[in-house]
């Protein structure tokens, strides 16, 4: 992309590079692989400092654990049923793991490993690999029922199950591309707005004052990423709820 005679590499941010060295190179350990090892530690600190205290009146780390866990177990409770306590730690591993990479990401010279379609999409596989092992171990191989509704013609067999079985298969693909597109695009505008920030204020008086515009967007912007971090390890962690909920139940 091309302004003002300046080049904008909107998508340059989203490279990844080695981390530590010759000893990260030989593992192929990049900025990704340290966000996600500091997202897992941050969640860590979080339950570990939160509840050591255990106190009868909480203070405000350990309000803020407990927040967290009622919130996630309230969720699996209410969307998948008394079955949902089995898989309380994995929705609210999932749930954090997602929330701080993309918080993590709005931090200056981080990283936002949910920018990658790689990441989203192996977190994607995992959670249908576990819904159809889920429904496979409770129902055997009732579970194919799934995909030819009850009480459905039977003349449309030939029609109904590809466009069920499609439909099931393309869970991953919608889980994974709507938590990737929307981190890349917002970190896209930011790049893009910081850039016209930098070329405007180049430019002169005028250009100063024109880069207000900008900087007020991108202002702006911060607070809608916040929303949208939260929203989406929300979306993601609400959806696999609901897919769980049909292989427990098979409906």
């Amino acid at each position: 992309m091309a302004a003002g005679g300046h080049t904008i590499d909107a998508l340059g941010q989203f490279e990844l590079a080695t981390v530590f060295g010759p000893v990260g190179a030989s593992v192929r350990f990049s900025q990704s692989n340290l966000m996600m090892v500091v997202a897992a530690a941050l969640i860590l600190a979080l339950l570990y400092f939160g509840m050591r205290a255990k106190a009868v009146v909480p203070g405000r780390l350990q309000s803020m654990a407990e927040l967290c866990y009622d919130g996630i177990y309230s969720m699996c409770v209410d969307q998948i049923g008394h079955e949902g306590k089995r898989f309380f730690p994995f929705i609210f591993t999932l749930f954090f793991f997602i929330l701080l990479g993309n918080l993590l990401g709005l931090v200056p010279f981080s990283f936002t490993f949910t920018s990658h379609i790689a990441v989203t999409f192996a977190m994607a596989v995992m959670v249908i690999v576990l819904v159809t092992v889920v429904a496979l171990r409770i129902h055997g191989l009732q579970f194919f029922t799934y995909f030819f509704p009850a009480g459905a013609p039977k003349l449309l067999a030939p029609l109904i199950i590809p466009v069920e079985m499609i439909s099931y298969l393309s869970r991953p693909v919608s889980l994974s591309i709507r938590l990737f597109a929307n981190m890349v695009a917002g970190h896209v505008m930011f790049e893009v707005f910081a850039s016209f920030i930098v070329m405007m204020a180049g430019a002169g008086v005028l250009g100063a004052i024109g880069a207000i515009g900008p900087l007020a967007l991108n202002v702006v912007l911060v607070g809608f990423e916040l929303l949208v971090a939260v929203l989406q390890a929300y979306v993601f962690a609400i959806l696999t709820c609901i897919y769980l909920h049909d292989a427990v139940h098979l409906h």
